[in-house]
């Protein structure tokens, strides 16, 4: 494979870099030892100072005492920093997703499409200030007033990953802040800089509302950081959204110490295609669910599972797609898929389809590299696989564009398929017949946090909890009720009468 030279190239997409930091209000951070790279090349674009253990304590102190305060700050009084981000975030629109293009590789659309997201949850956020409601229960004994009440739960941990370096951050901070907690944030080591750039962006909102920026704290660097944050008492919740691998470690330390968990981890979507599915409409589902953002999503389709009848036509209809697909540079006009964060994926991605292949499948289309500007730099063409069974590595998540495609005669049978692997995050039906839809969705269907009729397992909105069951962790963040995670709950009971009568009727006299 030939590489062009990357000197030039590199160095325009270093000056970029520093131009959209600068409009987006940030200092050129001091040199350091955390390098910002970009999967565009495959080279550093800035490199900036990772923080060390007193650093990590520190933004926890300063975060707990903030606390203090701000839990008593009216929530639609909190809301005010949330709306005023919600407006840098519409001003800065542009500069911020081109920041995630050049750190995450996602293309101009998506990478927009994600900072919307942000607006979108800060809006929910707004409203959820003046909704945190309670109840109150029908007392046993008379006189008295039965009632629950939420509160603040204290500093709130995240942990984020570097396929949505933002939209996740924003999901767990616009709530938390909202509902009266303080927030400590711990990005990917790969998107550095869209955090540095949010941070300052929330820093700015609360100043100029008149609230203490400290309620943010963001510290940056390996893995080991984030362990120190899981460890901390004074961390009342910790978000950790990453691999599987990262929940097991997380979940024990975090309950040793009785803290509390929303862990949004691993996610192996399938779709279920019934022959009354509309071809049309399931193939653009599941191309974008599939090769969107270069199968880099927690929520990306990776298992299709097809009825025999029309499984000919349908994989013809998407080979056809995925040769069509523009594979390239995310920055360039017309390129839907961008590279592969780093070569780890790559090779990750060999890797399964060598074991797919091993164990009988049949390699339809794709899954060559390409070449790029760099031979730092992964471009790889969306893979479509059919396979004889549901072997171990269709049973895994590779966080590669690999779809997998098996077929089935009967759809409980189908569902059996669909349920049969480790995780549960999305799913989704593709029919026209309404007893396979409510089928899919009943109680002995679907075993996911989301389970869609018609489109595709990405793409959700923020007004629907997010999350899902089995390894993915069992968290929901972002809407519904979802903010009850973030709170404490008291149960209250108020006597006033003059008696003092007991439950249960029990007398102590």
């Amino acid at each position: 494979m030939s590489h062009a030279p990357t000197d030039g190239a590199t160095r325009e997409l270093r000056e970029q870099t520093e131009k959209l930091l600068q409009r987006l209000g940030v200092e050129t951070p001091p040199p350091g030892e955390l390098s910002a790279r970009t999967p565009i090349t495959g080279r550093e674009l800035i490199t900036l100072r990772a923080s060390d253990s007193a650093a990590v304590d520190a933004a926890i102190t300063r975060a707990a005492t903030a606390f203090r305060n701000w839990r008593t700050v009216p929530a639609p009084q909190r809301a005010a920093v949330v709306r005023r981000l919600a407006a840098l975030l519409t001003a800065h629109q542009d500069e911020l997703g081109e920041l995630v293009t050049l750190e995450a590789g996602k293309i101009g659309a998506e990478a927009r499409g994600e900072v919307q997201e942000m607006i979108d949850i800060c809006e929910f956020a707004i409203g959820l200030s003046r909704q945190l409601y309670g109840r109150t229960m029908p007392s046993e004994r008379p006189g008295h007033r039965l009632m629950e009440t939420w509160h603040p739960l204290g500093v709130v941990g995240v942990i984020s990953a570097f396929n949505f370096p933002v939209a996740v951050w924003a999901w767990n901070t616009a709530v938390a802040l909202v509902c009266g907690d303080t927030v400590v944030w711990k990005p990917s080591e790969a998107t550095p800089l869209t955090a540095l750039a949010c941070h300052e962006l929330l820093r700015r909102a609360a100043r100029e509302v008149g609230a203490d920026p400290e309620v943010h704290q963001l510290i940056q660097g390996p893995a080991a950081i984030g362990e120190q944050l899981v460890d901390d008492s004074r961390v009342a919740l910790v978000s950790a959204t990453g691999s599987v691998r990262m929940g097991q470690r997380v979940a024990p330390r975090v309950a040793a110490r009785f803290g509390r968990c929303l862990l949004e981890l691993g996610g192996n979507n399938a779709a279920i295609v019934t022959p009354s599915a509309d071809l049309d409409l399931t193939t653009r589902g599941i191309v974008f669910a599939a090769a969107g953002t270069a199968g880099q999503r927690c929520t990306t389709l990776r298992r299709l599972i097809v009825h025999a009848s029309v499984a000919g036509p349908l994989l013809d209809r998407i080979s056809a797609a995925y040769r069509q697909l523009r594979v390239g540079n995310p920055l360039d006009e017309g390129v839907l898929v961008g590279p592969l964060i780093n070569e780890r994926a790559y090779d990750g991605m060999r890797s399964a389809l060598e074991r797919a292949l091993a164990d009988g499948g049949e390699l339809i289309c794709g899954g060559e590299r390409l070449e790029g500007p760099d031979e730092d730099a992964f471009y790889v063409r969306p893979a479509l696989v059919r396979m004889p069974a549901q072997t171990a590595v269709v049973r895994e998540e590779t966080f590669a564009p690999i779809l997998y495609a098996l077929t089935y005669h009967d759809l409980d049978a189908a569902i059996e398929l669909h349920n049969g692997v480790p995780q549960g995050l999305s799913s989704s039906i593709f029919t026209r017949d309404q007893r396979e839809a409510e089928r899919f969705l009943a109680a002995d269907g679907s075993d996911c946090g989301i389970a869609n009729v018609n489109i595709g397992t990405s793409g959700a909105e923020i007004g629907g909890a997010f999350g899902g069951e089995k390894q993915t962790g069992g968290g929901r963040e972002s809407g519904s009720d979802s903010w009850k995670t973030y709170m404490r709950r008291a149960t209250n009971t108020v006597n006033y009468s003059t008696e003092l009568p007991l439950a249960q009727g029990i007398r102590f006299e």
